[in-house]
């Protein structure tokens, strides 16, 4: 008899930095250890929303899930082409309070067999696009994130889950993207390099906003192809031919890469369900 092959698991992608800083940040109360010693919000918070978005917020079978943390020097690549680059993000003690809960919460997915990956010299996002244009090959893709820069992956079958939107509206498809920003996934690079991305420290165009964008890029208008177009007239239209440089570099820091050299191998099985959070606190020995 001919061999038959299983469908793949549907693929969860989780930003894991994002879900870690939502968590820590975020969450309703701060959970410490039995004895007060130890603030274990972030690690409690990972777990708890990552179990109740498998739970609750899918609209496919179990998946096999992969956490993906930004490498150490994952953003030296866009510092080097703009030293502006998130430059803007705070690196005080309290900002960095969620790297406290790094170490256990990689303990906590090994321990109960969900995978992650994090390489040094790669941001989460391109190691994320890369994995999901492989796998959307072949089965649904959804990424768990709150992080804007992944609507350029959608399409029919790569969507994302962004759990603090209210719970009929968690999951993000590219039409919605068309729907209400006016411009298609494709052209999300340029959008935000004309708009400005205030995360990334992106500044965008000064008076350039969504519905210029839109109508500066309707009918799938590529960002290069601006100049001819007769579309960059009066003073906003100056304004960009004035920074053209600078908007061409944006897209291009904004864009995300789909050919790193990932060093893991996806199952294509779903992963193990999580228990509950305190059950894997308890399981590091951390109450």
């Amino acid at each position: 008899m001919p061999e038959t092959t299983a469908t793949p698991a549907p693929l969860l992608l989780v930003d894991g930095f994002n879900l870690l800083w939502a968590g820590t940040f975020g969450f309703p109360a701060p959970i410490h250890s039995r004895d007060k010693t130890r603030e274990l919000t972030g690690l409690f918070a990972f777990f708890a929303l990552l179990r109740a978005t498998i739970r609750d917020d899918l609209d496919v079978a179990q998946p096999e899930v992969l956490v993906v943390f930004d490498g150490e020097h994952g953003s030296a690549d866009r510092v080097a082409t703009d030293q502006e680059y998130k430059a803007n993000r705070e690196a005080t003690s309290d900002a960095l309070k969620p790297l406290q809960f790094l170490a256990p919460v990689k303990e906590g997915l090994a321990a109960f067999g969900i995978r992650w990956v994090e390489l040094d010299d790669a941001e989460a996002d391109d190691v994320i696009a890369t994995l999901a244009t492989q796998a959307a090959a072949s089965r649904p893709v959804l990424i768990m994130s709150r992080d804007m820069d992944f609507y350029q992956l959608l399409d029919d079958r790569v969507r994302i889950l962004n759990r603090s939107r209210k719970s009929s509206q968690r999951i993000i498809t590219a039409d919605e993207v068309l729907a209400r920003y006016g411009v298609t996934p494709a052209q999300w690079p340029a959008f935000r390099a004309l708009t400005g991305d205030k995360s990334d420290n992106i500044p965008g165009i000064r008076g350039i906003g969504p519905k210029v964008a839109a109508t500066l890029l309707r009918d799938g208008m590529r960002l290069r192809d601006l100049p001819g177009s007769e579309r960059l007239t009066g003073a906003k239209g100056t304004a960009i031919i004035t920074a053209w440089a600078d908007v061409l570099r944006w897209e291009a820091m904004i864009t995300v890469r789909r050919d790193l050299a990932v060093p893991v191998a996806l199952s294509g099985q779903a992963s193990l369900q999580l228990p509950k959070p305190a059950d894997v606190v308890e399981k590091l020995g951390l109450w």
